[in-house]
């Protein structure tokens, strides 16, 4: 047990080294979206989608690794603790995670405050770290993930004594809604975001036209409007895709079988969690590309350059903040559902 306890945690720092290695401007893959953003925002996300696709490989080695060693130590049981020892370090893991959002915000302070060139440079230093070391939680998070749904799956195969054999029809459907469902559950979140967005835009250039004075900073914007924009879409967007995380499995066990769940269950873990790692990595690279530029690298701020690496880190947000970290959840809430509802799919199943 202490072995497979150990195995999980050297995975996660493995897995946190990678990601720091492709999301900080330290290194050649951020560079390069960078250099990339000379030619233009095309080549920016072009670059960006290929830096974040290239990350996922050493990570799902990592993984199959720690599966390997895990399962050799202690079992299927061995995985689970696996995971346990990938999350041993969590007050560290959400310290820094915590960072990255604190220094983003003081950052952000102290652009609207004016509070001088050198405090901003410091501040913008600071996030660009904060970005690294929030990439990192997030790799450590989808690691545990997949092994916490490997766990799952193994539980539900144990209650349902179900035959995953790759070869029959049921379970290769079940195999193909799994890895679609990471890509659907991608798109409505990805959605939800630039929909929210173009309304605070609307409402934004609202305020501009109707309010004499925002623009010159003699009147004050109606800062509740935006904020209600946010709130009410962060709750409302998110209901179809709850629906679908709770419904789907339940559907495919009644409809086609535990066979074909446990096909879908292998389906989502091995998709979503390449997807998470390739949403994570691309758009926490797209970020520190453009703090790179901003550090006066390749023209520095209002440079062509710069622009380009501002649509690359606008694509890149949702893709790190909202749809990678959202498929973590995603991930273990299906696996969570098909394992309850196992004994109901053995009885009414089709």
């Amino acid at each position: 047990m202490f072995y497979a306890v150990v195995t999980g945690l050297v995975a996660g720092l493995i897995i946190g080294f990678i990601t720091q290695y492709y999301t900080s401007y330290d290194y050649g893959p951020t560079k390069s979206i960078a250099s990339a953003s000379k030619a233009g925002a095309a080549t920016n996300i072009i670059e960006g989608l290929s830096v974040g696709m290239l990350s996922t490989a050493l990570p799902v080695l990592s993984i199959c690794a720690a599966i390997f060693l895990a399962y050799l130590f202690a079992g299927l049981y061995g995985i689970s603790i696996a995971a346990v020892g990938m999350l041993s370090i969590i007050a560290i893991t959400l310290a820094t995670d915590a960072y990255g959002a604190i220094s983003d915000n003081a950052a952000g302070i102290a652009e609207m405050a004016k509070m001088g060139k050198e405090t901003r440079e410091r501040a913008e230093r600071l996030d660009a770290v904060g970005n690294t070391t929030a990439a990192m939680c997030k790799g450590f998070a989808i690691g545990s993930a997949a092994l916490t749904a490997i766990a799952l799956f193994a539980s539900y195969t144990g209650v349902t004594k179900a035959v995953i054999d790759i070869t029959t029809p049921k379970t290769i459907i079940g195999l193909f809604i799994g890895a679609m469902l990471a890509f659907l559950f991608s798109s409505l979140t990805l959605r939800a975001v630039g929909r929210t967005a173009f309304k605070m835009i609307n409402e934004v250039r609202r305020q501009f036209r109707e309010i004499k004075g925002v623009a010159s900073g003699k009147a004050k914007p109606e800062y509740n409007k935006c904020i209600e924009i946010a709130t009410t879409a962060a709750l409302r967007e998110m209901i179809l895709p709850v629906v679908i995380a709770i419904s789907a499995p339940i559907i495919v066990g009644l409809v086609l079988g535990t066979a074909a769940l446990g096909g879908l269950l292998a389906g989502i873990t091995a998709t979503g969690f390449m997807m998470a790692v390739f949403m994570a990595n691309s758009g926490g690279a797209w970020d520190n590309a453009k703090k790179f530029i901003e550090a006066g690298n390749l023209g520095g701020k209002g440079s062509d350059a710069h622009k380009a690496a501002v649509v690359g880190d606008t694509v890149g947000d949702p893709f790190k903040d909202t749809s990678g970290p959202a498929l973590n959840i995603f991930i273990k809430l299906i696996a969570i559902v098909a394992l309850v509802f196992a004994p109901l799919f053995l009885k009414f199943a089709l």
